[in-house]
């Protein structure tokens, strides 16, 4: 097959890349071609560590022993250039110790290539989905990178000099370094705010099915709102062990959310706490998280609270926590006041919680088209392509 290229596109893609070179020459250090194939070892399949949405990711050394990891853009993809735009242009003005340190680029020899900070730990997804790996995160260190989690983002929304919004926050964006502090990472789907931008909207959604609010699934309409959206399923499969997506039709619940939702309603919320932290000591705890989590997937924004009221509730310095309402593309669950789970994890000593009844969503079915591997070598469903986080590790 063979594929051509008008004179004008071949302008249009030259101009593109001068001012692509122009922007980073007064921004962040430039690694020659040559630095990136001795780093690389030409870029062995040894050195591989992943193939994200727009290209491999290489493992590397640079000649002062610095290791790091080399994301080089595919030659054949057709979108990758304004994602790299991006992801530098967000990047290369964050500094927060919970965001992945971006060292330079490359942009010779019609290659276009970012170089991170290598991570040792692989993304969380890597740890919190294997059943080898699971136990080596307690709960002391789920919760680290939970708050860790939390503290980037409020970063990203207020604290630093941009408003700026993820759009794809999930377990394999997630970094962990040697001491497993969290960094969030892939920021080619994001977007900045300017003034007193608080909302936007877009014909192309783009992001991981599972983890996206439903106000921009179905609308496009994303905001701080549909991160903290996306950070309400990510802190609730970190206290369960276990991937939104990985329920199935012959289950009961669909999706991590309805099962949650269920179980929280039955007064039995402890059956979702991962068994490997179920420990009495910091029952407490993990229920706040819980039902933080559960206020952050509500279906409606305005319901969802800010990131900076949700580390305030995660420390407690908010002692009562309001009623959660349903979860946004759950369907209408029945309350039992039984407990229909006799082979209970923990038991709920001296806690608590009201059944309660939400504004009912019918479940809703995506229309889902193209897979990318996750860092963890497994299959997400994804509604469009986008820039995966490159896997750290080997």
């Amino acid at each position: 097959m063979t594929i051509s290229f008008t004179k004008q596109e071949i302008l249009a893609s030259f101009i593109k890349m001068k001012s692509l070179v122009l922007y980073l020459e007064s921004e962040i250090p430039f690694f020659n071609f040559e630095n990136m194939v001795i780093a690389t070892d030409n870029f062995d399949g040894a050195n591989k560590l992943g193939q994200g949405g727009f290209g491999p990711v290489y493992k590397g050394k640079l000649l002062d022993g610095r290791e790091i990891a080399v994301k080089r853009l595919s030659r054949s993809s057709g979108q990758g250039i304004e994602e790299f735009k991006n992801e530098v242009a967000v990047i290369s003005k964050l500094q927060h110790r919970n965001l992945v340190r971006l060292i330079g680029y490359c942009t010779e020899r019609e290659e276009k290539m970012l170089i991170y900070e290598y991570m040792p730990n692989k993304s969380l997804d890597a740890f919190l989905f294997d059943p080898t790996k699971q136990a080596l995160l307690d709960w002391r260190k789920r919760f680290h990178i939970i708050e860790g989690i939390c503290r980037g983002l409020l970063y990203l929304h207020r604290d630093s000099r941009l408003k700026i919004i993820h759009r794809d926050l999930k377990a394999s964006n997630i970094l962990l370094d040697k001491e497993l502090n969290p960094k969030i990472s892939d920021f080619g789907m994001a977007r900045i705010f300017g003034g007193d931008e608080d909302q936007a909207n877009t014909r192309r959604v783009v992001g991981t099915y599972g983890y996206m609010s439903p106000e921009y699934a179905m609308e496009g309409r994303f905001s701080e709102k549909s991160d903290v959206f996306s950070f309400g399923v990510l802190l609730l499969e970190i206290v369960g062990g276990r991937r939104n997506s990985s329920f199935n039709h012959h289950e009961e619940s669909l999706s991590l959310l309805s099962y949650a939702w269920k179980l929280w309603n039955e007064d039995n919320i402890l059956d979702l706490v991962d068994s490997t932290i179920c420990d009495p000591c910091f029952q407490t705890e993990v229920l706040r998280c819980i039902h933080v989590g559960l206020l952050c997937v509500q279906e409606f924004p305005k319901d969802r609270p800010t990131v900076s009221t949700i580390l305030s509730m995660l420390s407690s310095e908010i002692a009562t926590l309001p009623t959660p309402k349903q979860p946004a593309f759950t369907a209408r669950l029945i309350s039992s006041t039984t407990d229909s789970s006799p082979h209970r994890l923990c038991s709920m000593n001296d806690t608590n919680f009201s059944a309660l009844s939400g504004t009912t969503l019918s479940h809703i079915g995506e229309v889902v088209h193209g897979t990318i591997g996750s860092s963890s070598g497994e299959m997400e469903n994804r509604l469009s392509v986008s820039l995966e986080a490159y896997p750290i590790g080997k």
